[in-house]
């Protein structure tokens, strides 16, 4: 077996990237504070295909060389939009008709190997602050939540673990590419 280099990949280019139709999915990041968790979901969402990603609060946006040295590049693929305050995203969200779901442990959160969606409808996903996780009044303005099981002593994961593990989901369940 053979290593393929990156030459023999064949990659979009970020302006075929910009033409390609895109898995029905948002990720919003609600007051992200490290530049390298932004960039590792700039760059995930590069990798399946996402509409966009909504950068809220204090969340860094492009160009930075901190977001850049994890993102390598998606910031420039990738669409995305700040907002002052994460509401005002959720709010043009649902205006557009996305169901909007924070990521995060709440009672009567949906477990992510449960979650069904509909191929038909567009979704949001909010991540939360490293410490604090999504606020009460953005899980509130939400259709609902959704969490990942853990089975360990942590109980919590990385911003962009979590964000590689929820849009790896999404996109397996909303699209019909050949995977």
């Amino acid at each position: 077996m053979k290593k393929l280099k990156i030459t023999e990949m064949n990659r979009l280019s970020p302006e075929q990237f910009k033409e390609k139709d895109k898995t029905p999915l948002v990720v919003v990041l609600d007051n992200v504070r490290s530049l390298h968790n932004v960039g590792s979901v700039f760059r995930t969402a590069d990798a399946f295909l996402i509409q966009a990603v909504y950068l809220c609060g204090i969340t860094s946006t492009p160009p930075h060389a901190e977001i850049h040295k994890t993102a390598l590049g998606a910031e420039n693929s990738v669409d995305w939009k700040y907002f002052d305050d994460t509401h005002e995203a959720l709010a043009q969200l649902k205006k557009a008709g996305y169901i909007l779901l924070a990521i995060e442990q709440a009672e009567g959160s949906t477990m992510l190997p449960n979650l069904q969606l509909a191929t038909d409808k567009k979704y949001a996903v909010v991540l939360g602050n490293e410490v604090k996780g999504v606020q009460q009044t953005v899980v509130d303005a939400c259709h609902g939540c959704v969490e990942i099981p853990q089975f360990g002593t942590k109980h919590s994961l990385n911003v962009s673990v979590t964000g590689g593990i929820i849009i790896w989901e999404f996109f397996r369940k909303l699209t019909t590419k050949n995977i």
